[in-house]
């Protein structure tokens, strides 16, 4: 599955703008791929740069992180930028940025987008979420911008996003889950997975699995259903099926780690 979102990911990176929306319902109003029908508008949002904007998050993560200036921020799945600059923005000259990606034409990218900006402590790291690249006790803030879903271990990246932390560091992800039962066929689907659908969880299991890694001060910031369109949903389910199916929401949640050492 891993093998299947780099795949993906490094297809839609070497893609221009314009060519990127239109195939995956940024702007053009189709509905052929699943990609960035999710994605909020970060237009409005300082620190944006439309380059490094590939309409493939579900949220807004960064404008919820209360993030300070000087503050050393994370942004796991970081694509081609887009949220680390809106960081940027927020920690200022005398933070840093750190973006990781396990996509290389995605990382690529964001470097060519960090060198036009002239930013100097921003960087973007190869790495797997599971086994962030970073020391322990780094990060003020973590940030994600619909990546979780696609992680088959997402014990394993809350684990690691515990670690990264500061004693008292926080976090704010945007996340795709589930609040009814998906069908088996969307389940099985690869190109839903990729598109973030399929590899998503229950809300409950999701805000407990953050609670069991020692989280605390868990607040749900944000949620909005989320409509796959019906000819999407025409691939894999009947009329019928597609009828019955709904469920599927954007989340964006904020969680501390405590200030205590955590006894496993």
């Amino acid at each position: 599955m891993k093998e299947l979102v780099k795949q993906k990911y490094s297809e839609i990176a070497l893609q221009d703008k314009e060519n990127n929306q239109a195939s995956c319902c940024g702007a053009g109003g189709c509905s052929t791929e699943v990609y960035n029908i999710m994605s909020d508008d970060y237009a409005a949002v300082e620190g944006y740069n439309p380059d490094a904007d590939l309409g493939l998050g579900c949220g807004l993560p960064t404008q919820f992180a209360q993030i300070k200036k000087g503050d050393t921020v994370i942004d796991l799945g970081s694509g081609a930028g887009n949220d680390c600059f809106v960081a940027r923005h927020e920690t200022g000259e005398t933070g840093k940025v750190i973006g990781i990606d396990f996509t290389p034409a995605m990382l690529e990218k964001a470097r060519k987008n960090a060198e036009k900006l002239g930013f100097n402590n921003v960087e973007f790291r190869e790495g797997d979420i599971e086994n962030i690249p970073v020391s322990d006790d780094i990060a003020d803030v973590v940030v994600s911008n619909c990546v979780l879903n696609l992680v088959p271990d997402k014990d394993a990246v809350l684990k690691d996003i515990y670690r990264v932390l500061k004693p008292g560091g926080h976090f704010s992800i945007s996340d795709i889950v589930l609040s009814g039962v998906l069908p088996e066929k969307i389940q099985k689907a690869a190109e839903m997975y990729a598109g973030c659908v399929s590899g998503a969880i229950q809300k409950q299991d999701y805000l407990d699995l953050i609670e069991q890694n020692g989280f605390k001060n868990i607040t749900l910031q944000k949620e909005k259903a989320i409509h796959i369109p019906d000819d999407i949903l025409s691939a894999y389910l009947s009329p019928e099926e597609i009828r019955e199916f709904n469920g599927i929401l954007s989340v964006t949640v904020y969680a501390e780690k405590s200030t205590r050492p955590l006894h496993r």
